[in-house]
């Protein structure tokens, strides 16, 4: 019986090449693809389907281990262009069959998913204006479609757009729970040639960041370049990635033939070649071809790497960090602490309510940029109003406008569920959630951990229940633990990303009951880091001098982080 993910994590797997090219070969005429006008290559699984299999078996006579399936632009979408959108399940479902006819039960069919050509994160008026939750219904027709077909795995390719490849992720997973079968999913980008990056900015570390939080099974890039053009980003993923690697380059950048015809220069050896240096020197364990590529270029490549034996993965090497559409960021600061910039906040800043008020967004992003010129790793964003109820709207809008400005990661401060939905629906990096508490108990808490977890988010998580705030270290760590078991053993959150607040009590009440408060809080911090391994703490440090003359309020502040910070802050 056939399991991808055992073969793998075996050994170097091979994948078929270009669909495209390869149908060159063929002398095809409009009727072939149902009398449309150009080249739809999905219209050939309905009108051509000896064609599309045919192609498969050439990959498969070539030595490839994985065929994917003639569905790139397969979306509705996409189809709709062609008036095909009506057929969406069926191409999909079709295409799925034909490969697993050509593959047989030995080998294996990947359900291609291509882009929309949409880009949700951007501020494109035209091609930023689709919703998260339409294209994850338009991923979840598809994806059913390929399942139902039977294919083994899934691969989401040639990606522009990271916050897109999130809500193909997020669509086939629930493809998965519609039809009852779960699959591998595969993701894989492209790169910009010049400058190594994804076409709206979105750098190697954050590609990482953001997938590995998604909890694929593969991550790779694909299109776009040769594999010379990969090499310092396959060299990253090679060093940091514990999920198996793939490089599926084009034939080399392609050049304008005499003919104004486009033409993918690479050769199969010289291909072939460096994608073996790359399986050898930094661990990739599935190449293939992308445009261009041929069944030539395939044996080529199988001559050289097939049956190598997998190598292994860096174990969770990049497990606690956050991503912004641009970058990432280390949730453990050398040194410590981590600074979140807390000015884009409603409920914390009167400059933030008055642009909030005014909808001044170029404002408020502004206030973001100085606070990340000013040394903050995190922004903290906060819109909630008493004057006004559209605070999902306006955080939709501002962690939008953000996230295509500022480097540093989002931190989604709300208690409203659907809130914190709208925000992770929108930021197109690793966010983090806060926060979640027991003070009602825990059904907010198993709302909100879900989401959390289905966005790869990071998650703060106030020592707070049912009895109130947790003011002593030995109640601080028994909230703690309950939350813990709550978020990670129930609902599987990673703890690298779990991140407790021990609370911040001020010193100046005049209550005798608060005099211990700060100790209390450095001891809690200690306590949670030595009894829950992994986890992470934060603090609101400021909040223990409220209430002081300024000089002094600078100087309690320093000894309090000092302390808190060699506690394990």
């Amino acid at each position: 019986m056939r399991d991808f993910i055992e073969t793998i994590n075996s050994r170097v797997v091979v994948y078929d090449g270009g669909m495209g090219a390869t149908l060159e070969q063929f002398d095809l005429s409009s009727e072939d693809y149902g009398g449309l006008p150009g080249k739809c290559h999905e219209a050939l699984v309905l009108h051509r389907p000896d064609v599309i299999k045919g192609v498969h078996e050439s990959m498969l006579e070539a030595g490839a281990d994985v065929v994917e399936t003639d569905t790139f632009q397969g979306s509705r979408l996409k189809l709709d262009e062609w008036g095909l959108g009506d057929h969406t399940v069926e191409i999909n479902t079709r295409a799925a069959q034909i490969g697993r006819e050509a593959a047989g039960e030995e080998r294996f069919v990947a359900g291609s998913i291509g882009p929309t050509g949409m880009l949700p994160a951007s501020d494109d008026p035209t091609l930023g204006n689709i919703s998260f939750g339409k294209l994850v219904e338009v991923f979840t027709e598809q994806a059913r479609g390929l399942i139902e077909g039977g294919a083994d795995l899934i691969i989401i390719e040639t990606a522009q757009d990271i916050l897109e490849v999130k809500a193909a992720v997020l669509g086939a997973r629930e493809a998965f729970k519609e039809t009852g079968r779960t699959l591998p999913i595969q993701t894989s980008v492209s790169l910009l040639p010049q400058g190594g990056k994804m076409l709206l900015g979105t750098d190697i570390q954050a590609v990482l960041t953001t997938l590995s939080a998604l909890d694929v099974q593969v991550i790779g890039l694909n299109c776009s370049t040769g594999p010379g053009d990969m090499r310092d980003a396959i060299r990253f993923l090679g060093e940091h990635s514990s999920v198996p690697v793939h490089c599926i380059p084009n034939a080399g950048l392609p050049i304008q033939g005499p003919g104004g015809e486009t033409i993918f220069p690479e050769q199969p050896d010289p291909l072939a070649s460096m994608l073996q240096e790359f399986v050898e020197r930094y661990g990739v364990t599935i190449v293939g071809g992308c445009c261009g590529t041929t069944p030539d270029h395939i044996r080529a490549i199988a001559e050289r790497v097939k049956g190598r034996e997998a190598p292994p993965r860096p174990k969770d090497a990049w497990a606690a960090h956050l991503s912004s559409m641009m970058t990432a960021t280390p949730l453990e600061q050398e040194p410590r602490p981590a600074m979140v910039g807390e000015r884009v906040n409603s409920q914390g800043s009167r400059k933030a309510k008055e642009l909030l008020l005014a909808d001044d967004y170029d404002g408020l992003v502004q206030v973001a940029e100085d606070q990340v010129e000013g040394g903050a790793h995190l922004l903290d964003v906060c819109v909630a109003l008493t004057e006004r109820q559209d605070e999902a709207d306006q955080m939709r809008e501002v962690v939008k406008r953000i996230s295509l400005t500022q480097p540093a990661p989002i931190q989604i401060d709300s208690t409203e569920p659907e809130v914190i939905k709208t925000a992770l629906e929108q930021i197109p990096g690793r966010a983090i959630v806060n926060s979640i508490n027991l003070e009602a108990g825990r059904a907010k808490a198993d709302t909100v951990i879900p989401l959390a977890r289905a966005h790869g988010a990071a998650l703060i998580a106030l020592t707070i229940d049912e009895e109130g705030m947790a003011k002593t270290a030995d109640r601080k760590v028994e909230v703690a633990k309950r939350i813990r078991e709550i978020a990670c053993d129930e609902h599987g959150l990673d703890p690298e990303v779990l991140i407790f607040d021990v609370l911040t009590f001020t010193l100046t009440t005049g209550d005798e009951e608060w005099r211990p408060s700060a100790i209390e809080t450095i001891e809690g911090i200690r306590r949670v880091k030595a009894e829950l391994p992994g986890v992470k703490t934060s603090l609101g440090v400021s909040n223990v001098s409220f209430g002081v003359s300024p000089p002094a309020r600078a100087v309690l502040n320093s000894v309090f982080l000092h302390h808190a910070v060699d506690a394990g802050l």
